[in-house]
């Protein structure tokens, strides 16, 4: 096997991220997550409450043989709203942000290159407010927010929000959907 890379996103709640990666072909590994926040090992109560700066995330470990960091990022931009800012829908809060955290200078790039032309080709009907930083102060989530929709696929939100997403990105990358 080729030597894996890592990119962290926040997208919005991370049962809906996570619900999408772990079907994208080359995708080998999606944890739920915080991070760059100030708060060391918080909990899903702390994050919720805004008070610790944590963006919730989904770490996703992928071997670039099989996928880019360009093909991971088209994804990320068309399954969450990267123009509302500390919110997807009707889930609000810093924790909700868009944004990339990434782990090599050629992540950055690639993340600064697309929302640069993105940007100029008017892609959007407002401005895009992705943070892009490096990551930093990164935890897991609690056990029970792993593979939350596999888990819980009749469960209230995962049938209105994350059902949607998935199905979004089965029909615009149906190429990119693991067999």
């Amino acid at each position: 096997m080729n030597d894996l890379q890592t990119i962290t996103l926040a997208g919005g709640c991370f049962w809906c991220t996570e619900a999408v990666y772990v079907r994208v072909r080359g995708v080998t590994d999606v944890e739920s997550g915080y991070s760059n926040g100030h708060t060391q090992n918080p909990s899903y109560e702390q994050v919720c409450s805004g008070d610790t700066g944590h963006a919730e995330v989904v770490k996703l470990t992928y071997d670039p043989a099989e996928i880019s960091v360009r093909e991971i990022l088209e994804i990320f931009f068309v399954v969450h709203d990267a123009t509302t800012l500390n919110r997807q829908g009707n889930d609000t809060g810093t924790q909700y942000r868009s944004g990339i955290y990434y782990s090599t200078p050629e992540q950055k790039q690639v993340a600064d290159d697309m929302i640069r032309q993105m940007s100029q080709d008017k892609l959007f009907d407002a401005p895009i407010v992705t943070e892009v930083l490096p990551l930093t102060n990164y935890w897991p989530a609690e056990d029970y927010h792993q593979d939350f929709y596999e888990k819980h696929p009749n469960q209230g939100y995962c049938v209105a929000v994350a059902g949607p997403k998935v199905a979004k990105f089965r029909k615009t990358f149906a190429d990119r959907v693991k067999d």
